[in-house]
This record gives C-alpha cells, sequence and structure tokens, in this order.
C-alpha cells in the first residue's frame, strides 16, 4: 500500500491496480485541484476542498463515489461511514455540517479517515465499530476541524498504530502541524513524500506519528 499526500485533507491510496482517493480537491477549492483517475472517492464534507470527484474521473477510470453514512463495498474493499459534524467553511448563519468518518478495511488493515471533523469525540456506533485501526487520519488546523491539542487528545482514546496528521498542508492555522507534534511530544515525527507500508509494518506501533508531506 502506498499514500501519498495532495494537500489538505487529499490522500490518495494505491494497493496494485487499485486506486482510492480520501477528499479529492475540486476546482474553486482553497487549494489546486487534483488530476488523477480513481476506483474509488470518499468525500467526508460537501466543499470544494473536499468533494473534487470529477477531478478524479480521468485516465479511464471512472470512481465509485461514496459520500456519506452507511456501509459500502466496491472491488474488495469495504467501507463504512459514520454520522460527524464539521465547522469548517461554514456560511455565517450556519452553525455545522455534515462530516463523514470513514472506516476502510482493504489488505488486511483498516484507516480511518476523520474527515473535518469538529466533534471532539465520537458516537458510540462508530467507537464500537472502529476499534482496532491500523492507520489514523487526523485533522489537525483548527479553524473549523479539530485544534492541534484537541486531535491529540482524540487520537490518544482511538489508540492507532499509526497517525497522519492532516488540514495542515495549505489549509487550517498557522504552525498548527507544529503544534499538534508538540502535544503528542514528537516534534522529531517521521516525515516522509510517500508512505510504503503493509500490516506487518504497522504490528509493533502504537501510536507513531508519521507526516506524509504534500
Amino acid at each position: 500500500m502506498v499514500i501519498t499526500h495532495h494537500g489538505g485533507q487529499c490522500f490518495k491510496v494505491t494497493l496494485g491496480d487499485l486506486t482510492l482517493v480520501f477528499d479529492p480537491v475540486s476546482k474553486g477549492g482553497t487549494l489546486p485541484a487534483v488530476r488523477f483517475g480513481a476506483d474509488i472517492a470518499l468525500v467526508t464534507r460537501n466543499h470544494p476542498d473536499m468533494n473534487g470527484t470529477d477531478e478524479v474521473s480521468f485516465g479511464g477510470k471512472e470512481p465509485f463515489i461514496i459520500r456519506g453514512p452507511g456501509e459500502y463495498e466496491h472491488s474488495g474493499v469495504t467501507v463504512q461511514g459514520f454520522l460527524t459534524k464539521s465547522q469548517y467553511g461554514l456560511p455565517k448563519s450556519q452553525l455545522d455540517a455534515v462530516n463523514t468518518v470513514y472506516a476502510v478495511t482493504l489488505e488486511g488493515m483498516t484507516l480511518v479517515h476523520l474527515g473535518a471533523l469538529s466533534d471532539t469525540v465520537l458516537s458510540h456506533e462508530a467507537r464500537e465499530a472502529i476499534d482496532d485501526i491500523d492507520i489514523l487520519f487526523v485533522p489537525v488546523g483548527g479553524d473549523g476541524v479539530l485544534s492541534p491539542a484537541e486531535a491529540s487528545k482524540l487520537a490518544v482514546t482511538l489508540q492507532p498504530k499509526v497517525i497522519i496528521p492532516m488540514h495542515w498542508e495549505g489549509m487550517g492555522e498557522a504552525k498548527a502541524l507544529d503544534s499538534f507534534l508538540k502535544e503528542e511530544g514528537s516534534k522529531d515525527a517521521e516525515k516522509v513524500d510517500k508512505l510504503t507500508i503493509k500490516k506487518k509494518d504497522v504490528a509493533d506501533k502504537d501510536g507513531a506519528i508519521i507526516v506524509v508531506t504534500a
């Protein structure tokens, strides 16, 4: 499994010929739009920074699109989506918006992407369903999503083997990543431009932070 970061909350996960993308950036988003083909596209929040499904219809691939809570299966990948809230990118008259936390199982690993989450705790349903997390993608930027301190606290309660911070590259508050790493006591966290990882690689890890740069 190869994980690459395309800014904000957008991560591409490649496994052989299969490509999955979380929160592809759309045209009109804060960041430059992505441009690659995906087999599965998951959208956590209906916002141009996260809903660019047209941009991953490319190179002969037409993605299976997942936009909200529920149970899904496609190409051997199982997905569970859980309803949560976000305060990211809201008009002034709106208090919160729908955010979906996704738990994705592939290659014997569970990946959990929290999206533009502003809730500091997850529902009982979500906690019961995703209690063994191999890789956790957690927003750390504040400004409508979890603050660095809130992200650290939630990550500790979820007990993932690997933590990948997001919503700090091109969005979020200044130096949010540094603040998160300080909260975690991991100023020297591993940084990679792409993460190649297998189930056996995470077996002995306990909350290891890996920063995947965009």
